[in-house]
């Protein structure tokens, strides 16, 4: 009978002497492993445990999973039925394994090779049509194995900075076409080896059908390039290329020079170039800041182990499995008062914590942290390491507003000739796909996306089942947001029950010529590799997005049928298609959902961000959002607050209270007047509901920040403003009014809170107080907002989306009081609550209703 395993059986290997289970009935099952399991090194490992429970059979890769024929004695069959799910490879992710009974074969096990030898367990090749279904593997960090190996001076890889197998290395990025083979990787231009060779084609060695698999004899090598004057020692002699180890380590050692001595370096990675500095060094930090128009949002930091991120940060199981994991993201981790804080002085104890620099994070709560993840990464911080140097400040390769660097030549002429780097740390190996890194956080114990890049895309996300007799419509491609843009592409299967929607990693603010053309790069090699052809669109309703407008003339020249999702209709959407995929609530269902961002066009023509909704996968209706006001200049009370602190005030009555005067004194005359004459007429000051602008206007109004050097970095600061309080002050919440008339939302007014902040600011309470009680009630107004709109609706599940629940505060706080309401609470877990969950929620979105009108239903798409 058919039957499932999850994989966390017991019981250890068994033996295979001939006597074992000679007593035991054969027995010969049909196996179906399904999850993502391509690309990983599944035949390998299936092949190797079959071996070595001596069983017989097949396995091979198709469209649906790893199908795989085993015959042998019932308690071996048993036992590597277990290993399938027990030991597979990290980068694996087995979701189910079926098991059906086959009648063994009448002469004992089948003979796969057809002579008459002992029978054999054997691999299948792959068909080249069926691999373009296939699930390709993200890149995978070095494994434990290879590492010992990097370290290992009587391994013949000993210090190779491409060293891997089939459990770690490249893959995403050196892909060229499907099947996932060497010649249809960038890896075609270095042929092996005999002893590399000899490894590839051996099933039992680690590196059978590593695609990567190379050594200093035949693979890839390091290169280096400086500018001239680069600070440090004298460059005469550093070997241009690191043919040999001896090249290979004076390379990585003029590197760790030069970076122990305060210079940048372009350091290139999996998906692209790194710009590299010594973490503890404030000069340097500040030096690249000002060499990349950073300002001051905060960079990422690269330290060698799990010991050295605890010293720096509080982490706990969640996230040091994070950061120790075949992915290694960036983890966004809660700092240590005052751990690692330092200037021009050496770069720490050697007992202590590594030395971070006050300009790495400035005064953020939180501090992004990754341990090395390519063989490169582990040598160059083991070199900077015996330099005093123990974190790497390790940012993204490229200019502001521009995609990440990903060739040689073009990182030296933009980073280095420009000026940004003072060298370039490249390789002859090239990269194929742009990725950046991927930055996560572990919120109330399960991690949760802020950047989907490098490691997780372009793993598919399942999409929750149509309705019974649904027909599914054909690949959609769902064209996503303008800021931290991602797209998405669907697959269904045909009746509608497993569809997949496979979104593209991050890609950047789509605001200019080069982001656009990198979103039609990523756009072109999911439709390329994975033989999607789009046969409908979905796009923001934003008028002027660039990729909105891309599709909208799209679906014209094509005759395809084009569906445009309101902003904050596809936020709550990703959550609910979400949760639906996995069977934890009915995709048929509505679900109150809070989006709460910066910036969303709205359907009445103002920009939204403070929503209240009731809401399924085909339409929505808004019920509640906050009180508007104006912004005067549009995005320049984004990059300036305190206009919009004051456009604020002057809405709600408040301009002339005393706690006002600091706000209005920092002001100057002619910007006040101006501003304030804007507001009144309406000139360029569009109406919002937004409370990302919310957020920005009271860090203005409370002193802590009136102009922002990057998106949401007074939000950021007001955060750590209240994190820092020890205690709340106690504030007038928001107050929910009646709709005006029959079918309008309800207002959120903010009146009451503004008031009672300014009061506080007026008396002297502290600002950290005053921010945390601001937090609080937001929180507070979220929960009555959310519990109301329950209630009237009869609903018992809440959805949570939005950029501003980034927050972790509020994000939290609005959690525990939902739920304190006896109220189901959703947030996203495998897309970002940001942004970055748009395409999904385009994709659900569009699929749910192109379905629809299909089986002769037309949903209403929105509602005002």
């Amino acid at each position: 009978m058919p039957g499932a395993a999850d994989g966390r059986g017991s019981g250890d290997r068994p033996g295979c002497g001939a006597h074992d289970g000679a007593r035991e009935a054969p027995r010969r099952v049909g196996i179906h492993v399904t999850g993502i399991v391509q690309g990983v090194g599944m035949r390998p490992f299936v092949y190797r445990e079959a071996v070595a429970h001596g069983l017989a059979g097949w396995v091979l890769n198709a469209a649906d999973g790893v199908h795989i024929e085993a015959q042998g004695p019932a308690g071996r069959v048993s036992a590597f039925v277990r290993a399938l799910g027990r030991r597979a490879p990290a980068a694996a992710r087995v979701d189910r394994i079926d098991v059906a009974e086959l009648a063994p074969e009448p002469d004992g096990a089948p003979d796969p090779t057809g002579d008459g030898r002992e029978p054999a367990f054997r691999i299948v090749a792959s068909d080249a049509e069926g691999a373009r279904t296939t699930l390709v593997s993200p890149d995978i960090a070095t494994c434990p194995d290879c590492l010992r190996e990097l370290f290992d001076p009587a391994d013949r890889r000993y210090r190779y900075p491409f060293i891997n197998c089939t459990n770690c290395g490249p893959r995403f990025t050196i892909i060229r076409s499907l099947p996932y083979d060497r010649p249809a990787t960038s890896m075609d231009a270095f042929p092996m080896c005999g002893a590399c060779a000899a490894e590839y084609a051996d099933p039992g060695d680690r590196r059978f059908h590593a695609q990567p698999d190379a050594c200093f004899a035949c693979g890839p090598h390091i290169t280096w390039r400086e500018r001239a004057g680069a600070c440090g020692r004298d460059a005469v002699g550093t070997p241009a290329a690191g043919r040999t180890r001896e090249e290979s380590d004076a390379i990585i050692g003029r590197c760790a020079d030069l970076l122990a001595a305060g210079g940048i370096v372009a350091v290139k990675g999996l998906g692209g170039f790194h710009l590299a500095c010594d973490a503890g060094c404030d000069r340097a930090v500040r030096e690249l800041r000002r060499r990349k128009h950073r300002g001051r949002k905060p960079l990422a930091v690269m330290v060698r182990s799990l010991g050295d991120a605890g010293a720096l940060c509080e982490a706990d199981d969640a996230e040091r499995a994070l950061l120790a994991g075949s992915i290694r993201p960036i983890v966004l981790l809660r700092r240590r008062p005052a751990s690692g804080m330092g200037g021009e002085g050496p770069a720490g104890d050697a007992a202590g914590a590594p030395r971070i620099a006050p300009s790495v994070a400035f005064d953020l709560p939180e501090l992004g942290v990754m341990l090395p993840y390519t063989p490169l990464q582990h040598l160059l911080l083991a070199a900077c390491a015996d330099r005093g140097v123990r974190a790497l400040v390790m940012t993204s390769g490229n200019l502001a507003g521009e995609p990440i660097e990903v060739d040689d030549g073009a990182a030296w002429e933009r980073l280095c000739a420009r000026g940004v780097a003072d060298a370039l740390l490249g390789n002859d190996r090239a990269i194929l796909a742009r990725y950046d890194d991927s930055v996560v956080r572990v919120v109330r114990g399960a991690p949760a996306p802020v950047r989907r890049a490098r490691g997780y895309a372009p793993r598919p996300l399942p999409l929750p089942p149509l309705p019974p007799g649904a027909v599914e419509p054909p690949c959609i491609l769902a064209c996503g947001p303008e800021q931290k843009a991602t797209l998405a592409l669907t697959r269904g299967d045909g009746d509608g029950r497993a569809a997949l929607c496979f979104v593209s990693q991050h890609v950047g603010d789509v605001e200019g010529a080069s982001v656009l053309e990198a979103w039609h790069g990523a756009r072109r090699r999911i439709e390329d590799l994975f033989g999607l052809d789009p046969g409908a669109l979905a796009c923001d309703a934003h008028p002027s997005y660039l990729t909105s407008r891309w599709a909208r003339g799209r679906a014209a020249d094509r005759g395809l049928p084009l569906v445009e999702v309101q902003h904050h209709h596809a936020h709550i959407a990703s959550v609910i298609a979400e949760a639906a995929a996995r069977g934890d609530i009915d995709p048929a269902l509505p679900v109150v959902g809070v989006a709460l961002d910066g910036t969303g066009a709205g359907d009445d023509g103002t920009v939204w961000g403070g929503e209240v909704m009731t809401a399924d996968l085909t339409r929505f209706d808004r019920v509640a959002h906050l009180r508007r006001w104006r912004l005067p200049g549009g995005s320049a009370s984004i990059r300036e607050p305190r206009r919009s602190a004051l456009s604020l005030l002057a809405g709600t009555g408040l301009l002339g209270h005393p706690g006002a005067a600091p706000l209005v004194g920092a002001m100057g005359e002619p910007v006040r007047r101006v501003t304030l004459a804007m507001v009144e007429r309406g000139v360029n000051s569009p109406l919002t509901s937004s409370m990302g602008r919310l957020f920005d206007a009271v860090a203005a109004l409370l002193g802590i920040c009136g102009e922002a050097t990057y998106e949401g970095e007074p939000a950021c600061l007001l955060e750590a403003a209240a994190q820092r309080a020890r205690r709340s002050a106690p504030l007038a919440g928001f107050r929910l009014l009646s709709p005006e008339a029959p079918g309008l939302p309800r207002v959120i007014d903010t009146g009451p809170v503004l008031r009672s902040l300014l009061e506080g600011v007026s008396d002297g309470v502290p600002v950290d107080e005053l921010a945390r009680g601001f937090h609080e009630s937001a929180a507070r107004m979220v929960a009555q907002a959310a519990a109301e709109a329950c209630r009237e609706a009869g609903i018992r599940t809440v959805a949570l989306s939005g950029g501003v629940f980034m927050n972790r505060l509020l994000l939290g706080r609005s959690v525990d009081l939902l739920e304190a309401a006896g109220l189901t609470v959703l947030v996203p877990r495998d897309v970002p609550v940001n942004d970055g969950c748009i395409a999904y929620g385009q994709a659900a979105v569009a699929r749910a209703r192109l379905a629809a009108r299909g089986a002769g239903a037309v949903p209403s798409s929105r509602s005002t």
